[in-house]
């Protein structure tokens, strides 16, 4: 079932290159398909890096929990508090929580084309808030970006080496990077834009928080299955992990939490849909704050896309079914597809675990 989708998936949207990972009861299958470099017909195997875009930010929203259970910071601190050259500016009165979960108070979706990481302190501070934070959700690569930023103060280590150095170990990752280093680069894939012309991300202001992980099926499916199951990481992530599985703020049936977006599970295809939208990526949405913090239901489905010029990524499971996927393809393919396909391989892997289950 899984070749079908795949293939089918491929096929219909041009994508030259895809690996695949499922999780269910703790047994794990990877697949790769078709090609990480068109021009030297190099396939796609289990060391092939792709680069996972705002999939991303739940590396980065799981740092910024383990910060915050390291008591290296509080939720409810101001922003400026960790970067003294905001202080005086609109993030006196902006809380870390509120940069993880893009209620910060409309910061845009991406920094304007003349902000890079040497000016970023001078356009946040002149950035004034549309609404008052807390109030609306905007997605947004700056807030989440200042939001692993303030992790990182937090912990004294620049960004870049957190999550290499510590992060990805801690998680039993093995190839996941923020900068690839130069003996893994022949295991980069290519992605391949609109025009099919080989591309990679390039460079930009905050990018290593926002979209900068570049990782492989099984390492994502590693992060997936210790989402599922945390009990073997050290108690401080442990923490962090939870931090990340709870709703803080609700949009309709979307529950925001830190990286992930929460649904009650069996969830509607069309509910899916609908919360990966362009609508809800691009718009500002009114929320609803969920004190104390809240799960949609005693079941959680978790999902995050991800996408750079050349690559697509998908990454959903529920772990009180045991049951996860992630999707990595070479090619910025529309995003309700990746759902479909993801949604159909979960529905199949929940009737097979309940199955075994009761028998």
């Amino acid at each position: 079932m899984v070749d079908r989708t795949v293939k089918t998936l491929m096929a219909e949207n041009g994508v030259a290159g895809m690996a695949v990972g499922i999780t269910v009861d703790g047994r794990r299958f990877i697949f790769n398909y078709g090609l990480a470099d068109k021009e030297k017909a190099t396939p796609v195997t289990a060391d092939t890096l792709f680069e996972i875009g705002s999939v991303s930010k739940t590396f980065t929203a799981t740092l910024g929990a383990y910060a915050e259970a390291k008591g290296a910071l509080a939720f409810s601190d101001a922003a400026s508090e960790h970067m003294r050259e905001l202080a005086g500016s609109a993030f006196d009165h902006i809380n870390v929580l509120e940069l993880g979960t893009y209620t910060a108070g409309g910061l845009p979706l991406q920094f304007p084309g003349e902000v890079s990481n040497s000016t970023l302190t001078r356009y946040f501070r002149g950035w004034r808030p549309g609404y008052e934070p807390g109030t609306y959700r905007v997605y947004s690569n700056p807030s989440i970006g200042l939001f692993g930023t303030l992790a990182a103060a937090s912990l004294r280590t620049p960004f870049p080496e957190l999550m290499e150095d510590t992060l990805f170990p801690a998680l039993g990752l093995v190839n996941s990077y923020i900068r690839v280093p130069e003996t893994e680069m022949k295991d980069y894939a290519f992605g391949y834009n609109k025009q099919n012309n080989p591309v990679r991300v390039s460079p930009g202001a905050l990018d290593a928080q926002a979209y900068g992980v570049k990782t492989t099926a099984a390492d994502l499916l590693r992060f997936v299955e210790v989402n599922i199951d945390s009990s073997g990481l050290e108690p401080s992530l442990k923490k962090a992990i939870g931090a990340t599985q709870i709703g803080y703020y609700r949009i309709g049936d979307t529950f925001q939490s830190l990286g992930w977006e929460l649904y009650a599970w069996p969830a509607r295809l069309d509910t899916l849909l609908h919360g990966n939208s362009s609508d809800m990526a691009m718009k500002s949405h009114a929320v609803a704050p969920l004190v104390p913090p809240q799960k949609p239901a005693e079941n959680v489905f978790l999902n995050k896309t991800g996408s750079t010029g050349g690559f697509g990524a998908y990454a959903a499971f529920v772990p009180t079914r045991r049951i996860g996927v992630v999707l990595l393809a070479n090619r910025n393919y529309p995003i309700p597809e990746r759902v479909k396909a993801a949604y159909s391989i979960l529905k199949m892997l929940d009737t097979v675990s309940q199955d075994e289950r009761h028998r």
